[in-house]
């Protein structure tokens, strides 16, 4: 016989039966927490310290302060007459002088019995503070004992200083007749001042060959064949000497249009090496006035009205557009001191940026206080300040710590 209490509901039984089955919760330890901070890991702060090296590095190496100059340039138009004097003065000028010699082989047509004497020119120098005057057939000897002579007395200017001897360049005849005094380039002696102290002061050197020195038998050609071949040698002398007076010109100095003389000699002509055949050859020399270019700048911008020009270093970008005329219709040698031309057409002039100038009226100036300066430089054309880091304003005290660039 069942009590009551044995009596199981079956919806109770289930509830405990599925509570036995669940498997037993694990018991979980309590959170501790660190009482100290972690640690910075050593690779990471040296990877820190290293990148702030290298921005640091990196702000000094491209801080800086650029001043990029284009430099202010006019164009005038130019009609004057002019003054300069050799080596002095505010507008100096040279001499420069280039020869040359173009040979052509033609077939000869005989001979004819010729008695010539060769000649040239030599520029003697003086090295005595006193000039020194030689006498009509003064004799100048080479080492090998050639003599030639002057035939008219000329003075030789005192030298200027112990570096810049007085010099005059005269012509010289052969002492006799002869293809032996057809010499190259050579020194020379004063043998009538042997024995003197000038003998050392005073003596003379030929830039050019000595010709025309002829005796005997030499060979003659066709005079239409001679003709020809002589206009085609100055034909191709033309470029040359050219050429060759651009390469005499010394640095700073220029040539204008219309400043050169261009002279053509016949050589005596002379047996070629083949046989029956006769050199033809033709000398040509040419000799030009070249100007220092800021000094001839200066100048003209001077002589230009309305341009307010306050002596500012210039100097002439191109020659191209200008033309000289001798004054006295006769280009100077080197016996003249005062030379007057014309100068006519367009000077091209360019201002002459001084980089310390420019260096030294922006230091220590902020960037606007450096713009106003460089405007009111007539100079600058236009001016790029470049100033690093970019929150840098000021320009560096030392002028040496600008750099400055002139572009064009």
């Amino acid at each position: 016989m069942r009590k009551l209490d044995d009596i199981v509901i079956p919806s109770s039984r289930r509830r405990e039966v599925a509570a036995t089955d669940q498997p037993p919760v694990p018991s979980r330890e309590p959170l501790r927490l660190s009482e100290k901070p972690p640690r910075l890991p050593y690779t990471t702060l040296v990877v820190v310290l290293l990148i702030i090296a290298i921005s640091a590095g990196a702000l000094f190496y491209f801080s800086g302060a650029k001043v990029e100059i284009t430099p202010n340039s006019v164009s005038a138009a130019v009609q004057n007459s002019f003054t300069a004097s050799q080596n002095a003065g505010n507008l100096p000028f040279e001499i420069v002088t280039a020869q040359k010699i173009a040979t052509q082989s033609v077939e000869g047509s005989g001979t004819k019995e010729m008695h010539s004497f060769a000649s040239g020119t030599v520029t003697i120098y003086n090295t005595q503070k006193k000039a020194q005057r030689l006498i009509t057939n003064t004799r100048f000897a080479t080492t090998a004992g050639l003599i030639f002579r002057i035939h008219s007395s000329v003075v030789v200017p005192a030298a200027t200083d112990p570096t810049k001897p007085g010099n005059i360049t005269v012509s010289v005849y052969a002492d006799q007749a002869g293809s032996s005094y057809n010499i190259g380039p050579s020194s020379f002696t004063i043998p009538g001042l042997a024995g003197t102290p000038q003998a050392t002061m005073v003596y003379a050197r030929s830039s050019g060959s000595m010709t025309g020195g002829a005796s005997g038998n030499v060979p003659i050609i066709n005079t239409a064949t001679e003709t020809q071949t002589r206009a085609a040698l100055i034909t191709a002398l033309t470029p040359d000497l050219a050429a060759s007076i651009e390469a005499q010109i010394p640095a700073g100095y220029l040539l204008l249009p219309g400043a050169a003389t261009t002279t053509y000699q016949e050589l005596t002509p002379t047996p070629s090496k083949t046989t029956g055949m006769v050199d033809v050859r033709e000398q040509g020399t040419i000799t030009a006035v070249v100007f220092p270019n800021a000094a001839l700048a200066k100048t003209i911008a001077s002589s230009i009205a309305g341009l307010g020009y306050q002596g500012e270093p210039l100097i002439l970008a191109s020659t191209s557009d200008l033309r000289m005329v001798p004054g006295s219709g006769q280009m100077p040698d080197s016996r003249t001191t005062s030379f007057s031309f014309t100068l006519a057409g367009t000077a091209s002039l360019v201002y002459d940026v001084d980089t310390a100038r420019i260096a030294a009226a922006v230091s220590g100036k902020t960037r606007p206080a450096a713009e106003v300066a460089l405007t009111n430089l007539p100079e600058v054309k236009r001016a790029v300040i470049t100033l690093r880091p970019f929150w840098r304003q000021t320009f560096p005290q030392d002028p040496s710590s600008i750099s400055v660039v002139v572009t064009h």
